[in-house]
């Protein structure tokens, strides 16, 4: 069985690819069982479209493979902790669980300064679990910025 960390893994990798385009490094996964049906990093810049994060783009590619945007029963890998825009479609989506590296204490909406993917306000709630290769993931965003300062 694949663990958190290998799929964790997978996702830093992905968060290369951004970091290649000299965007934001965050990548992410959605996977069903051991399959990962979706794969997305960050591409505002490239694709000139503010919704590019690695989540919805993650998020797409696996509503494409499974034929429906609902994405009951998945997990979502991702190296940063989901802004609020993301978080909120992970819920519409129906993801299951998230799992994400680093915490995201200014924008972080699973947990650090929002929490709407367990909110019952929302129409669903998102198992979620943050921390994983933190200080990997941590550590491509921090050599990122501060490569541009």
């Amino acid at each position: 069985m694949i663990s958190d960390t290998d799929f964790m893994r997978r996702a830093l990798d992905l968060a290369r690819n951004a970091q290649a385009l000299s965007e934001v490094p965050v990548g992410a996964l959605v996977v069903l069982g051991d399959r990962v049906i979706g794969e997305g990093f960050n591409q505002p810049i490239t694709l000139k479209d503010p919704t590019a994060h690695a989540e919805i783009l993650a998020l797409r590619a696996a509503a494409t493979t499974l034929g429906d945007y609902r994405l009951g029963g998945t997990t979502l890998y991702v190296t940063l902790e989901p802004c609020p825009m993301c978080a909120a479609a992970l819920v519409h989506a129906r993801v299951a669980r998230l799992v994400f590296g680093a915490w995201d204490p200014r924008q972080g909406a699973a947990g650090s300064a929002f929490n709407l993917v367990t909110a019952r306000a929302m129409n669903h709630q998102v198992d979620c679990f943050g921390g994983v290769l933190a200080d990997e993931c941590g550590a491509i965003l921090r050599q990122f910025f501060e490569s541009r300062r």
